[in-house]
């Protein structure tokens, strides 16, 4: 990510640095039309959004001048996502980024398979029947998966050890009814023991569930609380995070956007990261690549990210070992 001053000058000094599709795009009258469709709001979208079109603009596309770009926030409402998803379809654009998980793709995929679809980040799209394989995904779609590796649970748990080496009972909240979340639960089982953490895996199924599922991690004196992403979960992070202070719980999250809100710490992929790289498929759809034969591309960049604030009103003082290690400390 670069600075607000750096991104700035880049936005300036863009337009002399157009591609020659682009320019000549709008020489010939035609700017091209993308759309982003996100499953949240945009208050927990809003940043990888806008990491995105820094992508965009990295490539030397400026909304607003040589782009034209619709948002759509379905707010975590699925019946939202499908109308929002047929607006856009009925729009005729020239490619949509389905912000999320797999349900923007889903909705998107079962209206048209003319309009080209960027994926941003899906757990294996293969295994559950979104595109054929990675090298070559075929139809129209393409873009970034974020499949979880095996060893991300067991990361997170001895990096939540090391930072409270006397708490024991962990509790995981988590949907059993999103396939991510049922992907990864065992990961989580089968790291916990050797760490000397004890799991009580916690259900909340619907944004109305969080109070009682904070009410049972009461019940049970969770020391700590680790959340498996899930569309709904992410959705309500900033209630989560709010409870969890309330209840003086200090949390792992599995991306940044976690410990930005206000949780203790958080290691996993760099959403913004992929965010980003989705900007090139739209400069490759736009010069006239099929979105079929565009490799889809797993995460390269992973991030600890500690919130020495969060730390500071819980009572806690992280290990400086693990304060060094961090690619990002917030003060």
């Amino acid at each position: 990510m670069i600075g607000r001053r750096e991104f700035i000058t880049l936005l300036g000094g863009a337009a002399a640095t157009w591609p020659l599709t682009a320019r000549a795009q709008q020489a010939a009258g035609k700017v091209p039309r993308i759309a982003v469709l996100a499953e949240g709001g945009r208050d927990t979208f809003g940043s990888l959004v806008d990491a995105f079109r820094q992508g965009l603009l990295e490539l030397g596309f400026v909304e607003g001048q040589n782009i034209r770009i619709e948002y759509r926030w379905a707010n975590g409402k699925q019946d939202q996502l499908r109308s929002l998803a047929a607006d856009l379809v009925h729009l005729d654009v020239d490619a949509v980024i389905a912000a999320g998980g797999a349900q923007p793709v889903l909705a998107l995929q079962q209206l048209s398979a003319a309009v080209p679809i960027v994926m941003t980040n899906v757990a294996d799209p293969v295994r559950f029947g979104i595109v054929a394989t990675l090298a070559r995904p075929g139809a129209n779609i393409t873009g970034l998966s974020n499949t979880p590796t095996p060893d991300l649970p067991g990361k997170r748990l001895a990096l939540l050890k090391e930072a409270l080496p006397k708490r024991v009972l962990v509790a995981v909240l988590w949907d059993p009814t999103n396939p991510g979340s049922i992907a990864q639960k065992p990961d989580y089982e089968i790291a916990a023991p050797g760490l000397d953490i004890k799991l009580q895996f916690v259900e909340t199924r619907t944004p109305n569930d969080l109070e009682q599922a904070f009410s049972a991690i009461k019940g049970v004196r969770g020391e700590a609380l680790v959340t498996i992403n899930s569309p709904h979960l992410t959705t309500q992070l900033n209630k989560i995070i709010d409870l969890a202070a309330q209840n003086g719980l200090p949390t792992m999250g599995s991306e940044s956007r976690w410990t930005k809100a206000g949780g203790l710490i958080s290691y996993g992929v760099s959403y913004s990261d992929l965010y980003r790289r989705a900007a090139s498929y739209v400069d490759k759809i736009l010069k006239g690549a099929k979105p079929g034969d565009l490799p889809i591309e797993q995460p390269t960049k992973f991030e600890l990210v500690i919130n020495l604030k969060t730390a500071k009103s819980l009572g806690l003082e992280v290990p400086p070992t693990l304060l060094a290690r961090a690619d990002e400390v917030i003060e």
